[in-house]
């Protein structure tokens, strides 16, 4: 059995399949998934999993270069663009929420939580371990 936090099956495949510069997208449970982005559906119910617990796990195995959320992250959600800004991620970039939808269409995959809290969502950006 593995040792490490992440559980999921599917998740730790996608990430040990990733490569430099590859993106997966870490979404609320109303981030529309663009056709043809494989999408790893994790949402049970209204707020389960929580992004945050999602993104904490997610971190603990990905290398991240950079990442990018919705500008509107700040102003709707500022609770939540505290959290994720003290999680200390390099090179953060924001985006208007329809210009981080575009972006999601070149993710390696989705993952959808079950939170209901606006704009909680990112996109991470593989890095190098070496």
């Amino acid at each position: 059995m593995k040792k490490t936090a992440l559980l999921n099956a599917a998740i730790s495949h996608l990430i040990a399949t990733m490569g430099h510069g590859d993106t997966v997208v870490i979404g609320d449970v109303g981030l529309p998934v663009p056709a043809g982005v494989p999408m790893i559906d994790l949402a049970v119910a209204r707020g389960v999993p929580d992004f945050m617990t999602v993104l904490q796990t997610v971190l603990s195995e990905l290398q991240v270069e950079f990442h990018i959320v919705a500008e509107e992250m700040q102003t709707v959600s500022p609770a939540l663009a505290t959290q994720v800004a003290a999680l200390g991620l390099a090179q953060p970039r924001r985006l208007s929420h329809e210009d981080f939808k575009r972006e999601c269409a070149r993710a390696k995959a989705c993952i959808r939580t079950g939170e209901c809290t606006p704009y909680a969502n990112i996109i991470l950006g593989s890095g190098v371990v070496f």
